[in-house]
């Protein structure tokens, strides 16, 4: 095998050090580089571009579901957080705080902000005044802040990138319906757009959001089976209302208190995007996300190199036309060879290639980063090949991902059970919980795995708790996660 045919040296094989993989990874394919505050990154312009293709994505479903944009402070009094006590003891130990401004100390605290429950609850108490106002579907797409202690490109930042919907609702059955329909949204981004499955279901108690009444949340597994929390949505009941005056006239003439929801996702999804499909070349992407969808890379002699280019601009044309993200390699100083290796570890979805005897055959060849697969397209059907491609690439990458979650999933009757699995298993796994908080911290402890959610629809359904043996209340699947 040529040097210029050998995958890229310059990346820890998965199967070595998986972490050591996704380090050399990102900062290969430049999507991040290290900023000099602790926890904080730099995304890079392919790095920033993956999350304004989701952040385009997910905009287009809260528009169709009735949610408008809005922008609220970063800044937020200390007095917010004392009026949702469950919600300030959840973030205390991850604010940061403004106590000076202008030379001067202030009067009063102000956290960076962690989530935005708080200001936008205080706002809903004076934007809404009847039933006539409701519902109000408000997301914001902003920056938050939570000095994490240990630190994790994408996957856990100090500040990182996210949106955040808040909603406020007549009933109980309203705000419901809305918390599930906007976990419906999340999965159906994360499986047809990220080509990631996964497991949609409900948090237990201790792993709720501060503050909620219920958490519902989608998670999804890494190649080396650990999990990430994808998306989450929460039922805020009538929690927030009450600390904030959130209350309207109903249509009984009587004032009561509006039931509210939250829910979100964060620039975690670049790590999970990566984690899910890489592989020891460096990144495959979603065609839907990434920022080249398809590179041209004209190839033959010199003498020959003048009308291959001039017929590659033509497709680079043609394909602009028809929506698709694509980009021409014409270096001369530069092998094929070094290329294909290039913008396969950059992961872009397909390359096309096209040479002197392309040219007199009429053709050009399409080649996926998924299968590797050569395809040999007329040229003047290039143009509507190449959309129907994307298509197939995306298929097969969620096909690979479900595979590969499928044969990760086992399940286990005991405590035991779970700790010799995990000697030399990775991935989830489905067990009994008999609801006890002491069962479940227990688990934790000994295995390292928290419970991900309780699952919709769990493939196998246990009737004892793994730890004390008592009925089980709920089958939960059980992971180590990020």
């Amino acid at each position: 095998m040529s040097k210029d045919k050998q995958f890229v040296t310059e990346i820890t094989p998965q199967s070595e050090d998986f972490s050591r993989w996704y380090l050399d990874v990102i900062r290969k394919a430049e999507l991040m580089d290290y900023a000099p505050v602790r926890g904080c990154i730099v995304f890079r312009p392919d790095g920033y571009e993956l999350w304004e293709n989701m952040q385009r994505e997910l905009d287009r479903r809260f528009k169709e579901t009735g949610h408008r944009n809005a922008y609220f402070p970063l800044f937020i009094p200390e007095s917010f957080f004392q009026k949702e006590k469950e919600h300030v003891e959840g973030f205390n130990p991850e604010l940061p705080w403004v106590t000076e401004a202008g030379g001067e100390k202030l009067e009063e605290r102000l956290a960076i902000r962690p989530t935005s429950e708080t200001m936008i609850g205080h706002m809903y108490a004076k934007w809404i005044h009847s039933y006539r106002d409701l519902p109000l579907l408000i997301n914001q797409w902003a920056n938050v802040v939570r000095w994490e202690k240990r630190t994790l490109p994408f996957l856990r930042t100090s500040e990182f990138l996210w949106q955040e919907g808040h909603t406020a609702h007549e009933n109980e059955e309203d705000a419901r319906r809305e918390t599930m329909r906007m976990l419906e949204v999340y999965r159906d981004f994360a499986e047809n757009v990220l080509a990631i499955p996964v497991i949609a279901g409900q948090k237990t108690p201790s792993e709720k959001f501060a503050g909620a009444v219920d958490t519902y949340s989608i998670e999804a597994m890494m190649k080396d089976g650990r999990a990430v929390q994808a998306g989450t949505s929460h039922y805020l009941g009538t929690n927030f209302a009450v600390a904030f005056g959130i209350k309207y006239l109903n249509r009984d003439n009587v004032m009561t208190y509006c039931h509210t929801t939250s829910w979100g996702v964060s620039t975690r999804l670049i790590g999970a995007v990566i984690m899910v499909h890489g592989d020891d070349r460096g990144l495959v992407l979603p065609p839907k996300i990434a920022p080249t969808q398809v590179i041209i890379i004209p190839i033959g002699p010199a003498k020959l190199r003048e009308p291959v280019i001039a017929k590659a601009n033509e497709l680079l044309d043609e394909l602009k036309r028809a929506g698709v993200r694509v980009r021409m390699d014409d270096r001369d100083d530069v092998s094929p060879g070094w290329k294909f290796n290039e913008y396969e570890m950059r992961g872009v979805p397909l390359r096309l290639e096209i040479g002197p005897r392309d040219l007199e055959n009429g053709q050009c060849v399409l080649v996926s980063r998924v299968s590797g697969e050569k395809t040999p397209v007329p040229l003047d059907r290039v143009a509507a090949e190449v959309p129907a491609m994307l298509e197939r690439v995306h298929e097969e990458m969620y096909r690979k991902a479900k595979q590969f979650m499928d044969e990760h999933f086992f399940d286990v009757e005991t405590l035991d059970e779970l700790k010799a699995a995990y000697e030399d298993k990775r991935g989830f796994a489905y067990a009994g919980w008999c609801g006890s908080d002491a069962c479940e911290r227990q688990v934790k402890e000994e295995t390292g795995a928290t419970s991900r959610n309780i699952p919709f629809e769990p493939a196998v359904t246990k009737s004892r708790c793994l730890v004390c043996g008592d009925a089980a209340k709920h089958t939960v699947v059980f992971a180590r996660a990020y």
